[in-house]
């Protein structure tokens, strides 16, 4: 079996179960990756792709003054829409999916009880038009982590993915030497000699560690490309490290039980599982207070 089908044979499947396998599980910690297919599915999928559209054009349209709002340049030296960020404020089903029970259940397999949800974007590959990402790190481990636990990024695929617009990576890469990383990086072009390409189609969900080399060529002829990026980090790490100041768990904590609930009130998750979220020691919640905004800026509680 080559490395590519050895790949893809460890894949999840959210049809045929309520969680990611102890196998799974280990094939992410070890490769920084895991997909895991039928992840959004029907209402849920429609709802996303119709309120992120409208979200898109605003970005194709030109938002220069809006700070959430991000733009690439081309090679070609066009500018191009690439990322809205605050997702979860932007979008009633964006919130709701915040509340998925299998990928929050398998989060706290992968994290513990006081898992927090940080960053959440959305990020696109406008058709015909795509800038390209090259290889990087979302972030590194904080200096002098010991915990062996992964960040990582939920990645939701809106959209189908083939080899002209996916997620490209290098597995094992999470494990590598900043050094290691750097130099990898530094190669020209988008070589992908060493890596391997993750086809997706709409609905399914890539686990991605923070550490992974990870990137996407320039899209030429590329169909629509968006991606929902929902950031989780062990608590214990965030309050050891950060970067957000202690302040900032509550406030996400307290997003997290909301968009719970207004995804059992959806209509479309009458028939699944509910996730129960239960921190323990000083991550424990003793009430549960609507937010008063979604949109807990980043900036307001970076640590000193």
């Amino acid at each position: 079996m080559n490395t590519r089908e050895s790949n893809e044979a460890q894949v999840a499947d959210a049809n045929l179960q309520l969680v990611i396998t102890d196998e799974q599980a280990q094939f992410f910690l070890d490769n920084g990756y895991l997909v895991i297919r039928n992840v959004v599915r029907g209402e849920e999928l429609r709802l996303l792709q119709e309120q992120t559209l409208k979200i898109v054009e605003k970005g194709l349209a030109g938002q220069e003054e809006d700070e959430d709002y991000l733009y690439r340049v081309r090679a070609n030296g066009d500018k191009v829409y690439w990322r809205t960020e605050y997702i979860i404020d932007k979008s009633e089903a964006a919130k709701a999916l915040l509340g998925h029970p299998f990928i929050l259940s398998s989060v706290e397999k992968l994290q513990g009880p006081n898992l927090i949800p940080t960053w959440d974007s959305l990020v696109v590959k406008a058709p015909n038009n795509a800038a390209s990402v090259p290889w990087h790190r979302d972030a590194e481990v904080p200096e002098g982590c010991q915990d062996a636990r992964p960040i990582f990024n939920v990645d939701f695929y809106l959209d189908a993915a083939d080899e002209q617009s996916c997620l490209w990576v290098i597995p094992g890469s999470n494990h590598w030497s900043s050094s290691q990383a750097a130099e990898r990086c530094a190669r020209a072009g988008f070589d992908v000699s060493d890596a391997v390409p993750v086809p997706m189609e709409a609905g399914d969900v890539i686990l991605h560690n923070i550490m992974l080399l990870h990137g996407s060529p320039e899209g030429e002829g590329n169909d629509l490309r968006r991606t929902v990026y929902y950031e989780f980090r062990p608590g214990e790490i965030e309050l050891e490290f950060g970067p957000h100041t202690p302040e900032y768990f509550p406030l996400k904590q307290q997003i997290l039980l909301d968009c719970m609930n207004r995804r059992k009130q959806s209509g479309y998750a009458n028939e699944e599982r509910a996730f129960e979220y239960r921190p323990t020691e000083s991550f424990a919640l003793t009430s549960h207070a609507e937010p008063a905004s979604y949109r807990i800026k980043h900036s307001s509680y970076w640590r000193s």
